[in-house]
């Protein structure tokens, strides 16, 4: 399960989603992305699932890149506990994802089985995506 080897403060504030990505927005490693259209919190287990999924149908050809890393705690407190008595503790991680963010990338596959993969991949997520293939700059 992917999770932070240690962090600097072990609960952190819910803050924002406003904007697009303007980081992590193009591909840059693979031939193929997903990318994602809307906002949201990934948890670690769904991209998990996602990676899963994606490298059982590709079956060991090409490579796979996760431009995605859940590096924010969500702290829940207990069911049924009265309101008051401070934050509750680190229950899961997340990553934050804004509109525009390549999610996963693959490369050394054929455009079919890539699409594929990836659409596989896409149903573990809770957001809308969309398959992207990569904008050369030497062209």
């Amino acid at each position: 399960m992917l999770m932070p080897k240690r962090v600097k403060y072990r609960k952190a504030q819910r803050g924002r989603m406003s904007g697009v990505a303007t980081r992590g927005a193009t591909v840059a490693f693979g031939d193929y992305g997903l990318k994602a259209m809307e906002p949201a919190w990934i948890s670690a287990r769904q991209i998990e699932a996602a990676r899963v999924a994606l490298t059982r149908l590709m079956k060991r050809e090409g490579k796979v890149w996760i431009r995605i890393f859940p590096d924010k705690p969500v702290s829940k407190k207990p069911a049924e506990t009265r309101m008051g008595s401070g934050k509750g503790a680190p229950e899961f991680w997340v990553a934050v994802i804004k509109p525009g963010r390549i999610l996963f990338e693959v490369g050394g596959i054929k455009k079919e089985l890539a699409q594929e993969a990836l659409t596989l991949a896409a149903h573990k997520l809770p957001i809308k995506t969309k398959f992207v293939k990569r904008i050369d700059l030497a062209a």
